[in-house]
């Protein structure tokens, strides 16, 4: 009977330190296998990047658009509920705008964020050496038809114009040819 006890245990024994082995073979990652995710990780960040820079600039030349609207709306509705001439300065060489007025502490600028650039503020004007457009907007007036032509550095445009006859901005894609 103590023979039989004493086999049991040997047997457990031996059976424990086997699947202590294989345990010990198995756990883990080999360099090999570690290299070739790190590969594959690699290969789809490298393909995927190019995308995701375009999706980037997408989103950041429609946000500009909005913010141009929004701002070009609020000089406008600022004249005309404050009753208080606005003048708007629009300066393509540091992709800004800017709102003054008499009224104090109104001043209010605009600087598009990186990658956009103002190419022209419409109806372009031939003799212009600052490049700068200073536009003044009176209560009660109509609003300059001005439109400000913007781009992104992957080539996509886009145009805020201010309608004359309603005073809303209205944004408009442009495709260069």
């Amino acid at each position: 009977m103590v023979q039989r006890v004493a086999k049991r245990h040997k047997r457990r024994d031996e059976s424990r330190r086997g699947r202590q082995e294989c345990l010990r073979h198995t756990s883990g990652v080999t360099l090999m296998e570690m290299m070739v995710v790190i590969a594959i990780i690699g290969l789809i960040v490298a393909i995927s990047a190019p995308s995701i820079s375009a999706g980037l600039d997408s989103i950041r030349l429609a946000t500009a658009s909005d913010s141009i609207a929004a701002f070009l709306n609020s000089a406008v509705n600022h004249a005309e509920r404050r009753q208080q001439p606005v003048e708007l300065i629009i300066s393509p060489k540091e992709s800004r705008l800017s709102a003054y007025s008499n009224e104090p502490g109104f001043t209010r600028e605009l600087t598009l964020p990186s990658g956009i650039l103002i190419e022209a503020v419409l109806p372009q004007i031939s003799d212009d050496p600052e490049g700068m457009r200073r536009l003044i907007l009176l209560p009660g007036a109509s609003v300059p038809g001005v439109g400000i032509q913007f781009a992104n550095r992957r080539g996509a445009h886009r145009i805020v114009r201010l309608d004359p006859m309603t005073g809303f901005p209205r944004v408009e894609s442009v495709v260069v040819r």
